[in-house]
């Protein structure tokens, strides 16, 4: 359960966002608006990475906004972003193994864990792969692996399907889908793919200029005329 209370940013004499509120319930949720809507700068609010002028965030009734970053990271709390955080000197397993080298688990119970979530990602047979030799779809695999080690509860993805083909996205739609299963973390996607976000996510938030426009199960809102306006360009009527 991740719940946004009237979260306003503001950036000099810019309202980045104004007085958001939504509670996110679903295993997978998306965001969704034009370019300069909001939508990253709210996964910043949730990162610790901007502080709000105002407005109040709890993830399963913790208060976030008073933890540092890794305070949220140790919460649970786990990022993947526009462009992936991979060590190309590192092989795809040690990439993985260094989000939880830091934790007192034995080492076989994070090489467990790590192979895992290899497995989970389709990436177990190129465990030994070196960062700088992954395909941009390899390289986007590893990062969400990255995301799934350390017993997450709260997974958030800032245009995942950011240059891939049709087939790439699908593919990586299906694993979204099943992270909530796999490790119980609830998931946040922002991405420009409607047709990613009309088939992974049962709740979707639209941001239009830093506010709220609508929110509620994907199909309703990706057929309500003020989000065709706002986002497919359409006019309102």
């Amino acid at each position: 359960m991740l719940e946004i209370e009237d979260v306003t940013v503001r950036f000099g004499g810019v309202v980045a966002l104004s007085a958001v509120s939504v509670r996110f319930d679903k295993p997978v949720n998306g965001i969704i608006g034009p370019n300069g809507a909001g939508k990253t700068t709210l996964m910043n609010v949730l990162s610790g990475f901007v502080r709000p002028a105002s407005g109040r965030v709890s993830g399963d009734g913790e208060a976030l906004l008073p933890l540092a970053p890794h305070r949220r990271a140790h919460w649970g709390l786990r990022r993947s972003f526009q462009k992936e955080e991979i060590a190309d000197d590192l092989t795809v397993f040690e990439n993985v193994l260094v989000q939880i080298d830091h934790s007192r688990s034995p080492a076989r119970t994070k090489t467990a864990e790590v192979e895992a979530m290899l497995t989970l990602v389709g990436m177990a047979e190129r465990a030994g792969k070196i960062g700088a030799a992954l395909s941009g779809f390899e390289r986007r695999l590893t990062d969400v692996a990255k995301c799934l080690v350390g017993q997450p509860r709260l997974v958030m993805f800032d245009e995942p399907a950011g240059g891939m083909s049709v087939d790439e996205s699908r593919q990586l739609g299906a694993l979204i889908r099943q992270i909530h299963g796999a490790t119980g973390a609830q998931v946040l996607v922002i991405d420009h793919d409607v047709e990613l976000i009309r088939t992974i996510c049962e709740d979707t938030l639209v941001l239009d200029f830093g506010r709220r426009i609508a929110f509620g199960p994907t199909a309703e809102v990706l057929d309500d005329p003020r989000v065709k306006a706002a986002y497919l360009g359409t006019e309102e009527v």
